[in-house]
């Protein structure tokens, strides 16, 4: 099988093929960049392992050889060398009204860790790159999906709330570890915690008085 068009197009494991081939190398490259053009124009949800396979022109079931889970393809196109299961593992424990803080302290502790400075480097490329659709979809659809979910209230805000939250994080993101503003760049996680983790935790569950 080649890296080119004349690839089968069968479900995952119709026939098997499923090891190495010549220039693995060059498939796992052709997957990923099909994969980031694939979850910029459609998202994660709408980019199915099938049409990101077809796009590369390899069997689907190359593509769960390489890298598993869509959610793990998504994190291996952004190049975060970071699970996110790290940080959905601790929001998935606590309840509804300590979401707040268990991101701020799960999130920033992972940006700064030595695994964040590869990630914020490589965040900070998808954003000047202006691969922005990309980390759109792994922060709305990956990192934030459950989120989402458990904020829907009243039915239908859970996608605003969730959209705040967001915008709270990248701020604090930008100012903590890109530009280094003081003292928020240096200042202790659980400090931050106390202070943004109350803002945070009104997005998510408070009364924001949205439309009807």
């Amino acid at each position: 099988m080649s890296s080119g068009g004349g690839a089968t197009e069968s479900d995952d494991g119709g026939n098997g093929r499923t090891g190495r081939r010549p220039g693995h190398s060059g498939t796992r490259d052709a997957i990923l960049a099909a994969a980031r053009t694939r979850f910029a124009e459609v998202g994660f949800d709408k980019a199915s392992i099938r049409s990101i396979a077809t796009a590369a022109g390899v069997d689907p079931a190359l593509v769960h050889h390489y890298f598993g889970t869509k959610q793990e393809l998504l994190t291996a196109a952004m190049d975060i060398p970071i699970d996110p299961e790290v940080v959905l593992g601790r929001i998935r424990a606590v309840p509804l009204d300590r979401l707040g803080e268990t991101i701020v302290r799960a999130v920033v502790g992972l940006w700064d860790s030595p695994a964040g400075v590869q990630a914020v480097v490589a965040i900070r490329s998808l954003i000047g790159g202006g691969e922005v659709s990309l980390a759109r979809a792994f922060l709305l659809e990956v990192v934030l999906k459950e989120v989402r979910t458990r904020v829907d209230s009243p039915p239908g805000s859970g996608t605003t709330r969730a959209s705040l939250a967001v915008s709270q994080m990248v701020g604090v993101l930008v100012a903590r570890k890109i530009i280094g503003v003081e003292p928020l760049a240096s200042m202790p996680v659980e400090e931050l915690v106390r202070l943004v983790g109350p803002t945070l935790q009104r997005y998510l569950t408070g009364d924001l008085d949205l439309p009807g």
